[in-house]
This record gives structure tokens, sequence and C-alpha cells, in this order.
């Protein structure tokens, strides 16, 4: 036999026992059909795509898992009973094109917020929808929904939001209560954060009576501390406690990177629930004020003023004008004559202007204060009853 019949004897020796069929390899011995051979490669390239491999001649077999550990399944069983209850919240800028002058809707930023009632009343940061003209609620079925405002406050950094959801697509949160919260409680944080729809983070309570500092550079105090982790999108999103009540909302971290360091900050319920019962019922917060305009800190401390707070201007109208309280007045020749310094609130010593805000914080509309004062070398207390400021 030459060596041209040979390499066919090994060829056609491959081939039938690849393929395991004496036709095949007949054929494929017939060196002059091209056609043969082609129609040899697909039949049996067909055969092998025809015959899957079997999962159980690769790998190793799996281990069964057995169950769930408890803590796993509360923590399942928390986020499948609330992740209906989480909103992702799309703000909203509104712009003319440049060209065809059609009205645009452009995504300004993303967060989280929550259903308060079955009304369609959502619950967020004021922050979160901040600088978008309008908002676009998707629920958990994915429907999305446009919201509008109903009011908010800023010192609080919260806002109210509506949408018109049937009542069947509406499941509101189950509210708890910050007033008996412990240091090691374990909480649950679900939001979206950097746009990833629904996701879960657990923790613990870090610390409690934190505070932390609004958009308007007023103290929110009473604060939840975790170190469940937060970021960006997270924020206006449930802190849930294991019973899955909301116990806060996810308003702010603390990060020397931008990103989460396990140091993040929610608002109390306690105070949401105040505030978001008064906006509902009448529209706005309505907040008492002394009826001042006061230096701020730094200004305070050029002037020489080591602790307390220094009115600047006393507004017409009223409690700190009808008390007789002193502002800061430049006199004829130029001199700077300082006005009064509040130094205490009902027994409670005002060092600097967050002690001010928390004073007021306490008290309503309407009440009475014994306001301490520092006018010139002499003290002096004044009975003012405050007023409301409308949050604009």
């Amino acid at each position: 036999m030459g060596q041209g019949h040979r390499l066919n004897f090994r060829i056609c020796s491959v081939i039938w026992v690849f393929t395991k069929r004496s036709v095949i390899a007949i054929l494929a011995c017939m060196r002059n059909s091209y056609f043969l051979r082609v129609w040899i490669v697909l039949f049996v390239l067909n055969m092998g795509l025809t015959k899957p491999l079997q999962a159980s001649n690769f790998g190793r077999p799996v281990t069964p898992r057995g169950k769930l550990s408890v803590d796993e399944e509360e923590t399942i069983s928390t986020f499948k009973n609330s992740v209906k209850s989480v909103v992702y919240i799309t703000s909203i800028a509104v712009k003319r094109d440049a060209f065809s002058f059609n009205i645009m809707k452009i995504p300004q930023g993303t967060g989280s917020g929550y259903i308060w009632d079955q009304n369609g009343h959502i619950i967020t940061n004021l922050h979160v929808i901040q600088g978008g003209q309008a908002a676009q609620i998707t629920l958990s079925d994915q429907s999305k929904w446009d919201a509008k405002l109903v009011g908010f406050d800023r010192d609080k950094d919260i806002a109210v939001l509506k949408i018109t959801a049937p009542k069947s697509a509406l499941k509101p949160v189950a509210v708890g209560t910050s007033s008996d919260l412990l240091v090691g409680q374990k909480v649950y944080a679900i939001g979206n954060p950097f746009g990833f729809d629904y996701t879960l983070t657990t923790g613990v309570i870090s610390a409690l009576n934190r505070e932390i500092e609004s958009a308007s550079n007023k103290p929110i105090s009473g604060c939840i501390q975790t170190d469940a982790f937060i970021n960006p999108g997270n924020s206006g999103g449930p802190l849930l406690d294991s019973a899955g009540r909301v116990i806060g909302m996810n308003t702010a971290i603390y990060t020397p990177t931008g990103g989460s360091v396990g140091i993040g900050f929610a608002v109390p319920i306690d105070t949401i629930n105040r505030i978001v019962g008064e906006i509902i019922t009448h529209g706005q917060v309505e907040r008492p004020m002394l009826g001042i305009r006061q230096a701020e800190d730094y200004q305070a401390a050029r002037l020489g003023i080591e602790s307390g707070v220094l009115i600047l201007e006393v507004l017409d109208n009223t409690g700190a004008a009808k008390a007789g309280l002193q502002p800061t007045y430049q006199t004829d020749d130029g001199r700077i004559v300082l006005g009064d310094i509040i130094t205490n609130i009902n027994n409670k010593p005002i060092q600097n202007t967050a002690d001010l805000y928390k004073a007021l914080d306490q008290y309503s509309v309407g009440d009475k204060l014994q306001v301490t004062l520092l006018r010139g070398k002499k003290k002096v207390t004044l009975t003012i009853t405050l007023q409301p400021r409308v949050e604009q």
C-alpha cells in the first residue's frame, strides 16, 4: 500500500472511531469527492451538537446546604414584607430644546422613598428632589407615576409627595417609634444605591441622639447612627427595625472618600411622624420663632462674643419686638453698638445658634418663653410669645 493510501487509511480510521459509522469512513476515503467530505464534516458537527454535554461529567457534585439560619430567615422575611412599601424616585428637570423648542424631561437625580398611606403620600428627603421641577415615582411593580409636591420641611430635610396610584398598588410602611431604641439593635436599610433598585443592607444601631446639619444649616437632633451601608441613592429610604417597622429615614453619611464607610445617619421616625402629619394636614410646617435675625457664630466670635447668640435685627410685629429685644446698630459716627445677647431660654444655657434652634424645637407657636439676655453688662430676663415661621 502506497503512502497516499496509508494516509487515507489513517484518516478513515480516525473518522471511524469518532463517528462509529462505517458508511462515513468509507465515503471519506473517496479523495476526489469534495462535496462528500464537506457533507461528512457537517454531519459529524451535527452529531456533536445534538448530544449535549452531561453536567455530571464535569465539575464536582453540589453539596446540599440544609436549612437557612433563623437570622437569615428573619432578614428575608423582613425584606419581603417591606420591599413593596419602598419606591424609586427620579428627580426631573424640565428644559426646552434649543432647536425644536419642545419641552424635554431630563432625569436630574435618583433616590428612595416609602409609601406613607393609601392616599398616595410618599415620604423622602427634600434633597432627593431639590433642584428638579418634577418627580417620578416607580413602585415595586415597576409602574411609574408623576408626583406632586405636598409640602416640605427644609430644616429637617423632609418632603411629602403624592401620587394617584390605586390603593391596591399602595402598601404603606409599618410605622414604629424612635423613643425606645437601643444601641446594638439590628436594623435594615432598603433603597436604590447608585440606581440599583431595591437593595438591602443590614447593620446595627451604632449610636443614638447624633446631630447632623440640614441643607438650611439648621441642626437635626436625635438622629440614629448605623453601620448599615448607605450610599448615594439610599437617601429617603426607610431604616427598619427587626419587626419591619420604620424607625428612621436614611439621610446622610460621614465619608472621607465619597462612598459609605459604615457611618450613616437617619432622621428619627418620631420627628418624621410629627412633621409629616402637619404637612399633610396644612400643606406646610408651622415652626415657632422668636422674631429675630441672629449673627452667625463665626461673626459673633470676631466681635469678641465667646458664648451666646447675638441679635442683629428684631423683626417688626413679632414676639421679640413686643418684648423689647434690642438689635445691633451703627451710630452716626460709624460706631457699632452690639445688640442683646441671648444666654438662656427657660433656664437652659444658649451658647451658640445650634443651642437656640434646638431649644425652639421643643416649643410650639403660642408658648411663652423666659429669655435671659446680656444687654451691655447687665442681665435682663424678658417674656416672649412665640409666633409662627411659615416654611417658604
